[in-house]
């Protein structure tokens, strides 16, 4: 999906020049994210949660497809992209809690821990050659090429999950219904450390996202085109790649409330640098160190909540996850485009990684419990 979104987001600023457009993308896709993820909680604990994720991926493919075909006619203008923006939220809001709630039941609970790095590290991957290959595909072929690639992944994808066997399904005698999603909030409510952990990544990356003025900052900061926009979109995902394979070869990380608290500094520190920078390589550097700090705090964060959460509250627990981590992705695209707009797009990612800053600090006096937590003891 990153390869989609770096080419939806070029595609906008083709049309439009305006970071306004951008940070709407944030905004188009959170309103479903927060509607309908909730929901989507409950249906991964009430049906089959791979053939929910077969269902969503078809709609994505879809979309891709629809952008494929409009662009190269020549028809594609920004209520559409907007249109399959909000189309592909909505898939996603059903697809990320099914997803996040089917790997614990793959793998027994001691092995946990590690399959968390691992699929990290997966994601990262995918997260950093998406960009790369979606700017190096637009710089050859246009976006719609760029378009066209992604309908061909997203078939593979669907192809590999069609054969995927879950060992066990939620029981089919379950019902959506409001009484289910309320006990997966009553549940994060009384969980400080989930809370805790959840309510970091909402703030922290809200404030210090950059990822919305990329086009900006390749085009008109930096100078270096779509090459440089697709390796400058990927940097963030290298260093994320670089970390997991660290975290791979490491013991498991025991205090991980410490842990956490200083790499959300750490991130908060390289976005100021990036927003700062004019030179690309520092920009580059900038970027991937803030991407080995998130690294650390996904997998550590992912443990932590998974860990905490019972097989049969997994899907309502992991919706409420997501719609935590779509506000501060998805809202923080949003605020980052909009400051932009009335100031600058470097004022905008500086700004966002001082309150990035204020918000660790509080957030560390204010929730005791996760200062203290270590992965090796229980949530209760």
């Amino acid at each position: 999906m990153t390869l989609l979104r770096a080419a939806i987001a070029w595609h906008v600023f083709q049309i439009s020049g305006s970071a306004f457009d951008l940070g709407l993308i944030g905004l188009v896709q959170f309103v479903p994210a927060l509607g309908l993820t909730l929901v989507g909680g409950a249906v991964a604990d009430a049906y089959d949660r791979r053939r929910v994720i077969l269902a969503t991926q078809a709609t994505a493919l879809v979309c891709s497809a629809v952008l494929f075909v409009t662009t190269q006619a020549g028809a594609a203008s920004l209520l559409l992209l907007y249109g399959m923006v909000l189309l592909a939220a909505v898939a996603s809001a059903f697809e990320s809690p099914s997803r996040a709630s089917l790997l614990p039941t793959l793998v027994a609970r001691e092995h946990f821990p590690r399959v968390v790095t691992v699929a990290a590290t997966n994601q990262a991957l995918a997260f950093m050659t998406g960009p790369v290959l979606g700017g190096f595909v637009i710089a050859a072929g246009g976006v719609g090429a760029a378009y066209g690639v992604h309908v061909l992944l997203i078939a593979g994808s669907l192809l590999g999950m069609a054969f995927l066997q879950s060992p066990r399904s939620p029981s089919p005698t379950r019902s959506v219904r409001w009484q289910a999603i309320r006990e997966g909030l009553v549940f994060v409510r009384r969980q400080d450390v989930v809370l805790g952990c959840m309510t970091l990544d909402l703030f922290a990356v809200l404030f210090g996202g950059a990822t919305a003025l990329l086009p900006i900052y390749a085009n008109e900061i930096l100078h270096v085109g779509a090459r440089g926009y697709g390796i400058l979109s990927a940097s963030l995902e290298m260093g994320a790649l670089a970390m997991s394979l660290l975290l791979v070869l490491l013991p498991p990380i025991r205090r991980a409330g410490p842990v956490l608290l200083a790499t959300v500094t750490l991130y908060g520190v390289a976005t100021i640098v990036f927003g700062l920078s004019r030179w690309f390589p520092l920009s580059v550097a900038a970027y991937m160190a803030a991407g080995m700090a998130d690294q650390v705090s996904v997998v550590l964060r992912g443990t932590a909540i998974q860990l905490s959460t019972p097989d049969a509250l997994r899907g309502r627990v992991s919706a409420v996850n997501m719609i935590f981590i779509g506000g501060s992705n998805q809202l923080g695209a949003a605020e980052s485009g909009f400051v932009a707009a009335l100031t600058s797009a470097p004022f905008a990612v500086v700004s966002g990684g001082i309150g990035c800053l204020l918000v660790v600090g509080i957030v560390a006096l204010r929730i005791p419990a996760l200062r203290r937590y270590r992965t090796d003891m229980r949530v209760g």
